[in-house]
């Protein structure tokens, strides 16, 4: 090897300066050069171990580089330093989704803005909204004018089924969700989110039209930023898949099925879209084709040695939403159920038990694999089980349980447990539904305390569509069908002095006529006499037989003219048409007029005998001894017949009887 010159020799033993390396490490973050910024760092920290700004150079540089676990390597390596790297090591542990370690480190640092907004991104991803909604407001303390806060916060709301706040919490941040408000922000993400919390408040038409403004504002922001067709597709995935969710709700499941298949085949979307129109896709077709379904929900789970341990694909398991993650294990049981794959829907009801503790839906999924199998008692039993130790977030199971009960004519069961569901004890449906199960067992006491409960209920409501008279007149037929008359009465009463109809009236005079024939006589008198009845004469009405029918019994006078105009109108008698050559003086002998019925059906007909002489007797598989015989004889080898003489015929029956008599 050639010794090296004089000159290269000075120039590699004299250092750079500090300045000049960390003048180039800004260079290349500032023109996103990250690898490069890290080779400038190490520079430094060569020639001025522990550096600070150095270190925090290295660790950014590395987390900008996707490089998560170098970023970690060097935040160890620095951790003998004076330096507080607890945010970045926070911010690997959220970029590896390792969460819960990320929020144990920022749980004792000092609540500043990068703070609050990656602590509020960690409890977005742990579904924890009510402790993310709790972070934004603290941002909002420190009076941040940032349009990505106010985005954060509207899908924030959202995901904690709080949609109804959205309108209320952006008018006091300032922002108009009116159409034409945001068609001059030029925000695809807040279009995009103001949808959503309108789906969630069933104002679908609304939501609609900001999702095709949402993705109006989007394509032309990407065709700005010179996206080809195909990438602007995938870009829009999410709100195409939205658009879609809207049309199946509305009813348009041809077109909502359309755009899923196209999203699917083309694969032009994000993995999450992708998996959000999968699981649609198959609940619009339901159970038409459960394989093929199943084939599709497969792609997106992991494929796991152990049965009970579920996870999705990488790319989904911390992008789709604790609530999409539901409806696609859902629609995987219910497949697997009716594909009649019950023990491997029993495997993944078991995982799901294990993964979502406390949670309802795997309860239902339990519910559904038992009543598959025909184990109604034991699904009751995992349902009133959950509802007594989750009293508060019971309403779901409940139902469910009142629905498996009166299927399996538990009837005692089912009203139990629609009794236990204090919210809707007054709407119409419940009432029914309770009054008719307490019929089934005889129970017309319970049935009759329902009703008044749900009267006394719509009494003290003070609400513009009021059912209080609804329930009323159910009531007073329902007590009246069941010997309750006072009550019944008293009922009818209160429906005269409050609406006054004739209907009421009545009901009110036919009631009180069994028990007090007094008050009955008192309000017959002010029901209206009806048209036509003042001439008749009720005592002789009484004597007679019976009523005539009524084409009989009215007669009313026509006047001439009109008898004249109708006899005008009558048509003419017009000459029958005969066949040709046909003389009508002599038309001959009459045609058959059974000549158009099959031959079978005619009167003449006469079926054809059956020859009886062939006909074998004895029971069924016999054969005759003649035939016998001569079966026998024919499969013998032939021999001499010379000695063989005939036997004579036996006599019959007939000619014994002949013989007798003589």
């Amino acid at each position: 090897m050639p010794p090296k010159s004089k000159a290269a020799a000075a120039a590699a033993a004299e250092p750079v300066a500090v300045e000049d390396l960390f003048s180039a490490l800004h260079r290349h973050i500032e023109s996103g050069e990250y690898p490069q910024a890290v080779k400038v760092a190490d520079q430094v920290l060569a020639a001025a171990p522990g550096d600070e700004d150095a270190v925090r150079c290295k660790v950014v540089a590395h987390i900008k580089s996707d490089a998560t676990d170098k970023a970690l390597a060097a935040i160890r390596a620095a951790e003998r330093l004076p330096i507080d790297l607890s945010y970045y090591k926070a911010y690997c542990y959220y970029r590896q989704n390792k969460l819960q370690e990320a929020l144990e480190i920022l749980n004792g640092q000092e609540e500043t803005t990068d703070v609050l907004q990656l602590e509020s991104q960690i409890y977005y991803r742990l579904a924890r909204m009510n402790d993310c909604l709790n972070s934004y407001e603290k941002l909002q303390k420190f009076k941040i004018d940032s349009m990505d806060l106010k985005i954060n916060t509207m899908a924030a709301l959202v995901a904690a089924g709080r949609a109804s706040e959205v309108h209320a919490a952006m008018k006091a941040q300032k922002v108009d969700l009116t159409t034409r408000a945001l068609r001059d922000a030029r925000s695809f993400e807040l279009a995009y989110n103001s949808a959503c919390a309108l789906i969630e408040n069933k104002k679908y038409s609304e939501a609609k039209e900001q999702l095709d403004l949402a993705k109006r504002i989007g394509k032309e922001e990407l065709m700005v930023e010179d996206y080809a067709e195909d990438e602007i597709e995938y870009e829009l995935a999410p709100v195409s898949a939205q658009l879609a969710y809207v049309q199946q709700l509305q009813g348009q499941t041809q077109e909502a099925m359309e755009t899923y298949v196209n999203m699917i085949n083309k694969k032009s979307g994000d993995p999450s879209s992708l998996a959000v129109a999968t699981t649609n896709l198959v609940s619009l077709k339901g159970t038409k084709d459960a394989a093929d379904g199943l084939r599709k929900l497969d792609r997106l789970v992991e494929k796991s040695a152990a049965p009970n341990q579920l996870q999705l694909i990488e790319t989904l398991e911390f992008k789709l939403s604790p609530r999409q993650k539901e409806a696609l294990y859902s629609a995987r049981v219910l497949l697997l159920l009716h594909a009649n794959k019950i023990d491997q829907a029993q495997e993944l009801v078991s995982g799901l038990l294990g993964m979502f503790r406390d949670r309802i839906f795997p309860v239902l999924l339990q519910a559904a694999v038992h009543v598959r199998e025909k184990k109604v008692p034991k699904a009751e039993e995992v349902l009133s089980r959950y509802a007594e130790k989750h009293p508060d977030n019971s309403k779901g199971v409940l139902l469910a349980l009142a629905q498996i009960a009166a299927n399996a004519n538990h009837f005692q069961i089912a009203a139990d447990s629609l009794s236990k569901i204090s919210d809707i004890q007054h709407m119409p449906a419940t009432v029914a539904t309770l009054v008719a199960l307490k019929e089934r067992i005889s129970d017309s006491n319970g049935a009759a305390s329902v009703l008044d409960s749900a009267i006394q209920w719509w009494k003290n409501a003070m609400t513009e569509d009021n059912k209080l008279d609804v329930f009323m007149w159910e009531a007073a037929s329902f007590k009246l069908n069941h010997g309750r008359d006072e009550e019944a009465c008293q009922l009818y009463e209160e429906l005269v002095k409050s609406c006054g109809s004739t209907e009421a009236l009545a009901g009110l005079v036919a009631t009180s006529a069994r028990t007090d024939l007094e008050k009955a006589e008192q309000y017959e008198k002010k029901l209206k006499p009806l048209p036509g009845l003042k001439g008749i004469n009720v005592e002789s009405l009484e004597k007679t037989s019976g009523a005539r029918h009524v084409d009989q019994a009215m007669k009313v006078d026509v006047p001439e003219e009109v008898k004249k105009q109708k006899a005008k109108k009558r048509k003419r008698k017009r000459k029958p048409k005969y066949p040709k050559n046909f003389d009508p003086a002599n038309p001959g002998p009459p045609p058959d007029p059974e000549r158009w019925l099959p031959k079978r059906e005619r009167s003449s007909y006469r079926p054809k005998r059956k020859d009886k002489r062939a006909q074998v007797r004895g029971a069924q598989g016999s054969v005759s001894k003649d035939k016998h015989d001569v079966s026998a004889t024919s499969s013998k080898p032939s021999q001499s017949t010379t000695s063989a003489k005939p036997e004579p015929p036996k006599a019959n029956n007939k000619s014994r009887n002949k013989k007798s008599r003589r």
